[in-house]
This record gives C-alpha cells, sequence and structure tokens, in this order.
C-alpha cells in the first residue's frame, strides 16, 4: 500500500469511526430546529465572540433573543446573530471572496526530467509560502521544479487572464507531515524580483478558535481537475469537528487538493485534502480538511535549520499558537523583524529590542527603573499608559505585552504593523508603589473579608474606596436594600461600619463580572489612593510628565488607572502639546465618586483633546461606569468583547479591530 492509498485509508476510517457523533449531530438538529446546537457551548460562544468583535454583526442582534422560562441557549444566540447570514450576504462578501482567491494557484507537478506528472492546489499565507498537500507535495525532489499559476481564471468578461508563473524554492523552506497531509514549501520571487505575496497577497493562518461550528457553510477555491479557478459555494455545510481534521459536504474534484476551506468571512479554516467514498464506491459521501489549528501545532515543533525557521515569521501574527485555546490574546511567540511588530507561531520574545531602545528598563533596581522613549522626528508621538499594579514590572516587557495585543487588533483589522521603536511607554509603577506605601499599612491581621484587607488605612481614601465599590455595586443592579449599611454610610457621610459591610457589593460585582474581587479591590484601593492623596497623584504625574513628549502631537492610549492619570494630565501639559487622540480601556471615568475629584472637578473636556475613543467590555467591572458618552462629551463608545476571565485586560482591548484600527490611524495621520 503506497502512502497516498493510506492517508484515503485514515480518512475513510475516521469517518466510519464517527458514524455515532454525526448521528447525534442529526439529532440534536432535528430536535431544537437549529443546525448550530449540535457544537459545545465553548466553540458558539468563541464563534460568537469572534464574529462579534471582527464587527461581522451588530451587538444589538443579541438584545432581541428573549429568555423563555430561564437562560438563553448558546445555540439559540449564536442563530440569532447569524441570522440569514448563511443565505443572504452583503454584497462585499463576494469582493472579499474575490480577494482570497488571488492567493490561489494551480501546482504544476514536474519529475523525470521536465514531465508534467499531475496537478493539484496550493495557497499563500505568506510573501514566499505556499501552502498545499503532502500529497501533492510529498519531498523536496517533487517540488523541486514544480511551480505556481496565479490568475489561471477568466476575467468579467470571460476572457482568460494572463497566467503569473512563479518557481517553487524548496531549498529555502520544506516543511510536510503525510499523517495531517500538509506540506508547506517557499515559492522563488518572479522575473521581476517581486514575491508573489506582494502581487497576489495571503491568506492569514488563524489559530484563534470561534472561526465556524457545525452546520455553518464553508467555501473552497480550488482547480479540480486542472481546470482554471473555481469557486464551490452551494449546497455546503461543516458536518464534523475532529480534533485534526473537518468534515463538510461540498462539491470537489480531483485537483481541488490543497485547496482552503474558508468561512463566510473568508477566513481558512482547514486545508482541503480528500473526499469520503460512498461503501459502494459510487461517488462521495462527504469530503474532509486538515485544521488549521493542526497545521500550527506541527511547525511549532517541526526541527528546522535556522534559516528556514526564520521564513516562518512571513506568517500573520493571528498564527502564534497561543491563540489556539483562546479568543483574542496576544501571542506568547512573538518574533521581531526590524522591530517591527509582527509575530510568528515559531517562538521568541517581543520586541526583541525593547531592552536596548533608548530609556529602557532591563532589569534596574527599583530606583533606577524607568519607561522607554520612542523615537523622535517621526510625526505623530504613540504613548502607551498603563495602568495599576505594575510596580517591580519591566517597561521593556510591559511595552511587548501592549504591542502584542495591538498586532492582533491590526491583523484582524487588515491593517499594516505600526513599529515599536516609535511607542512611548512612560512608567509610573514604582513611583505609586512607593508613594502608596508612605501612606498605607500593611492589611490588618482582623481583616475577614477581601474587602477588608484591600481597603485603604488613609481616612480619605477609604471613603473613596467605599464610595467606588457602593457606586459600581449599584451600576451593576444591585438593590439599596441589599448594599444596607454601605449605602447609608455614603450617603451619610459617616464610615462607622461601611468597611465590614463592603464585602457584600464586591461580590456582587464579581459575581456578575466574571473579576475575581481582588483584582476589583486593588484596582479601586489604588483609583481612591491616587485620587484622595495629593502626594500619591503628584509623584504619579510627575513621572510620567518626565518621560513623555514635551511638544507635538500625541496619540495617548491608556488603561485602567492610567485613564484616571490622563485626564489629570491634560491641566500640566505644556502649551505646545496635544493630544489629537485619547484611546481610554476599561476606565472608571464613568463613576461619579472618579470624574469629580479629577483635578478639573467633573467631566470637563479637555480642549487640547481631538477624538476620543472608549473601550469598554460589558464584564469589566472597572469600566462599569461605561459607556463614556452618557457623562462625557463628545466621547466614541466602542464595546468589545473581552474573555470573561480577562475582561480587564488590556491585550484584550486591544486585539479589537477597530480599537486597534483607531489608534493605527491616529498614529499615522
Amino acid at each position: 500500500m503506497n502512502l497516498r492509498e493510506q492517508q484515503q485509508r485514515n480518512m475513510t476510517e475516521r469517518y466510519r469511526d464517527t458514524v455515532n457523533q454525526r448521528e447525534d449531530i442529526r439529532r440534536r438538529q432535528a430536535e431544537t430546529g437549529t443546525p448550530f446546537a449540535a457544537d459545545s457551548e465553548e466553540q458558539l460562544r468563541a464563534r460568537a465572540e469572534r464574529l462579534l468583535s471582527k464587527g461581522e454583526v451588530d451587538p444589538g442582534a443579541l438584545a432581541s433573543v428573549p429568555p423563555v422560562g430561564g437562560p438563553v441557549r448558546p445555540a439559540v444566540v449564536f442563530e440569532r446573530i447569524l441570522g440569514a447570514a448563511s443565505e443572504l450576504q452583503s454584497v462585499n462578501f463576494l469582493a472579499r471572496g474575490a480577494r482570497a482567491a488571488r492567493a490561489v494557484a494551480r501546482i504544476s507537478i514536474i519529475q523525470d526530467g521536465g514531465r508534467r506528472a499531475g496537478f493539484g492546489t496550493g495557497f499563500l499565507v505568506g510573501e514566499r509560502l505556499l501552502l498545499t498537500n503532502n500529497h501533492v507535495l510529498p519531498d523536496v525532489a517533487t517540488a523541486t521544479g514544480s511551480f505556481a499559476e496565479f490568475d489561471l481564471e477568466s476575467d468579467v468578461d470571460g476572457v482568460p487572464k494572463p497566467v503569473d508563473t512563479y518557481d517553487l524554492a524548496p531549498d529555502e523552506l520544506f516543511v510536510t507531515d503525510p499523517e495531517i497531509d500538509y506540506t508547506l514549501v517557499a515559492v522563488a520571487a518572479g522575473s521581476d524580483g517581486r514575491r508573489p505575496g506582494t502581487v497576489h497577497g495571503r491568506l492569514r493562518l488563524i489559530a484563534q478558535q470561534g472561526k465556524i461550528v457545525i452546520g455553518e457553510p464553508v467555501n473552497i477555491i480550488g482547480h479540480p481537475d486542472r481546470r482554471p479557478k473555481e469557486v464551490a459555494l452551494r449546497a455546503n455545510e461543516l458536518l464534523n469537528q475532529l480534533p485534526q481534521f473537518l468534515h463538510y459536504r461540498t462539491d470537489t474534484e480531483p485537483g481541488n487538493s490543497g485547496s482552503p476551506v474558508f468561512n463566510d468571512q473568508w477566513e481558512v479554516v482547514a486545508l482541503h485534502h480528500a473526499s469520503v467514498p460512498a461503501p459502494d464506491g459510487a461517488g462521495w459521501i462527504a469530503n474532509e480538511g486538515a485544521r488549521v489549528s493542526a497545521i500550527l501545532r506541527h511547525l511549532t515543533v517541526a526541527e528546522l535549520p535556522p534559516e528556514q525557521k526564520a521564513l516562518l515569521a512571513e506568517l500573520d501574527p493571528q498564527a502564534a499558537l497561543s491563540e489556539a485555546a483562546s479568543v483574542g490574546t496576544a501571542p506568547t511567540g512573538a518574533v521581531p523583524t526590524d522591530d517591527r511588530l509582527v509575530g510568528t507561531a515559531a517562538a521568541g520574545v517581543f520586541p526583541a529590542q525593547a531592552a536596548s531602545a533608548p530609556g529602557s528598563a532591563t532589569a534596574a533596581p527599583a530606583h533606577e527603573r524607568r519607561g522607554i522613549t520612542g523615537r523622535t522626528g517621526v510625526g505623530r508621538h504613540l504613548v502607551f499608559l498603563h495602568g495599576r499594579g505594575q510596580q517591580g514590572r519591566n517597561p521593556a516587557e510591559l511595552r511587548a505585552e501592549w504591542c502584542g495585543g495591538l498586532v492582533i487588533g491590526l491583523a484582524a483589522a487588515g491593517l499594516a504593523p505600526l513599529d515599536a521603536a516609535d511607542v512611548w511607554f512612560p512608567f509610573y509603577g514604582d513611583a505609586l508603589a512607593a508613594a502608596m506605601a508612605t501612606r498605607e499599612r500593611v492589611a490588618p491581621d482582623t481583616a475577614t473579608t477581601t474587602a477588608e484587607a484591600y481597603a485603604p488605612a488613609d481616612s480619605g481614601a477609604r471613603a473613596v474606596y467605599v464610595a467606588l465599590l457602593d457606586e459600581a455595586a449599584k451600576a451593576t443592579g444591585m438593590p439599596a436594600t441589599e448594599r444596607g449599611p454601605v449605602a447609608e454610610h455614603v450617603e451619610s457621610g459617616l464610615l462607622g461600619g461601611a468597611v465590614a459591610a463592603l464585602q457584600r457589593p464586591l461580590s456582587w460585582i464579581a459575581a456578575r463580572s466574571g473579576l475575581d474581587d481582588v483584582v476589583i479591590a486593588t484596582v479601586f484601593r489604588d483609583v481612591a489612593a491616587y485620587l484622595d492623596n495629593e502626594p500619591v497623584r503628584d509623584a504619579v504625574l510627575d513621572a510620567v510628565l518626565a518621560e513623555i513628549p514635551d511638544d507635538g502631537e500625541t496619540v495617548l492610549v491608556t488603561h485602567s488607572l492610567g485613564t484616571v492619570v490622563a485626564l489629570d494630565l491634560f491641566t500640566r501639559l505644556p502649551s505646545r502639546a496635544s493630544v489629537p487622540l485619547l484611546v481610554t480601556a476599561g476606565s472608571p471615568l464613568g463613576l461619579d465618586a472618579v470624574y469629580r475629584r479629577l483635578l478639573v472637578g467633573g467631566p470637563v473636556r479637555p480642549p487640547q483633546l481631538g477624538t476620543w475613543i472608549n473601550a469598554w467590555a460589558a464584564g469589566d467591572a472597572v469600566s462599569i461606569g461605561c459607556p463614556l458618552g452618557d457623562t462625557w462629551s463628545r466621547v466614541r463608545d466602542v464595546l468589545c468583547v473581552n474573555r470573561k476571565d480577562r475582561a480587564h485586560d488590556i491585550t484584550q482591548y486591544l486585539s479589537h479591530a477597530r480599537v486597534a484600527a483607531e489608534i493605527s490611524h491616529g498614529a499615522r495621520a
């Protein structure tokens, strides 16, 4: 039995072994009346979050999903999100499909001194990287001499286009696996010196889950039976998900091997490799493709020479495998290329040059730790302003985390990366901790709850802390009768037993947001200390002012307590400085207890400020006073669908496509 026959046999056995799964899928679909009920709740939620975060559907689509005798089932919510999308598409569906098709090529397999031995399909996933099947290109010898033909198709008038041909270059990169049935091979530059990806584009390999669920349509573009490029759109759907493979129904023919399998947003979900034959041998009953995540997992462990592994940096940041088990998280394996915000599934640190940047803090002691100064003379300055709890951290590593989130958002928005060397990262973490240490004491041994343990010792800060928790609990729907003594003490101004009763509203907020009560308590404690104690506020503002541009235009991206610091910062900026764009994320500026204690004394819009974008998440207890547009003037609120367990994480906010796009447009203006 040859390798191809073994691959076909393995595929047939996988399909046969999952017959009970498919029967269960059909049963659940019939019982619920929705094709999406067959997938897991985790997959459904991940899919819904991805569609919402990418702006593919209106978040308002969820508003009219009424609970019927209890919680709404994820399948029903997902069906509402999709609506009629599986049948009725935006007209840009066609344009996006045409763009995706440009990266698909016919592979001509050349063997034995120039003899054409067969055909297949492949597609670009990097400027020089082509993905196809192992059974199309099983080894370096087969790939050597073979070539890829792009634009083998007719134009809108039915006239054949000029074919653009590129030789394969397996000596530069060749990775293959017969079990998953994939091959990744380098493509040589064209006769004009241009890389094929710069001419025909590329298709992103996305490790993040949530790209498709059982019951959704799939679309395939390829070269069936060596013909010019064709697309399969009708009568197709995902039937089942296996750990390494997808089973789906659609029309394919020999020659489609190596075709990309898309969802309706034209994201690649699998690499098509074969059709499952009917038991009687008469026709085909299903198709199988290798999952993108399975291919990326194999790539991360592939043993390659350094010069070949370096080419994997051409994969987009969304290919980072840290994405595979989460939604929108920053890649931990990002690698710099000329210190640009790019990533790869290969591994490394991001950005490598950050530690040596001017003003960087590489393992410096606390009294010497400083922020990072970005490059000057490059137009608008881009400044990141962090939140609380960063004392002792390396600012270079912090900046890398923020950049990691931003690169995902830019990739999701289809925008080019920004240069990490241009990012300023003022650091006030140590200054805040030192200033608070002179006014705080260790939590009393008598504290029996989280709320008490993290309450400020200073009476003024404690009053703010109590007011913040009470207002946040009220904003999340906790009745005054349940807030009990806390509400009474806040209204009367007498704090007596208020702190002892704080755990009730703190637990309420935690339960409804999903954030840990310690996270909520520590954020509100530090916000309270900053707002009430003048020495603390001065120490923070002085630290920031010493490390930001003092003239020109500055795009200011802020998080958590940093959003509060930013509004105070406007009162101390030099007259020659302006902020054409402010981005606040996870901000408590919508709480009365916060904005009336700002240096300007209320929700007063700074005169130096141009556009204000506020990113918030319904599950983020710190941004519980959002949207800010209800309180502040001319604020554009952006609702982000962050992971519940990381709802306050800055990388979650920055990985949102619209937030990243606003930063990009602001910085490049």
